[in-house]
């Protein structure tokens, strides 16, 4: 069974999508502290967002779920905006 108005509902999702990728800012995430002697979960934070060694930057658009995990390791990290 074919329902006509599926199809422009998925189309009309990716497009909305789309344009909200491209509008969002970035930031740039650098490690400025070690993580010995932290708990686990913060480790695995740190490599979640692509850090894998000291004074390393990485760049992430600005989602909720990036800000989450930089506000989590905060302590450990310093976070710029990018214009």
């Amino acid at each position: 069974m074919h329902i006509p108005w599926l199809n422009i509902v998925a189309f009309l999702s990716k497009k909305c999508l789309m344009v909200k990728i491209t509008d969002m800012a970035k930031v740039k995430i650098t490690q400025i502290k070690s993580a010995i002697g932290y708990d686990k979960r913060q480790k695995n934070t740190l490599i979640a967002l692509g850090i894998k060694k000291m004074n390393q930057t990485v760049e992430h658009e600005a989602t909720p779920q990036i800000l989450g995990m930089a506000k989590k390791v905060s302590h450990l990290v310093k976070i710029e905006d990018v214009k």
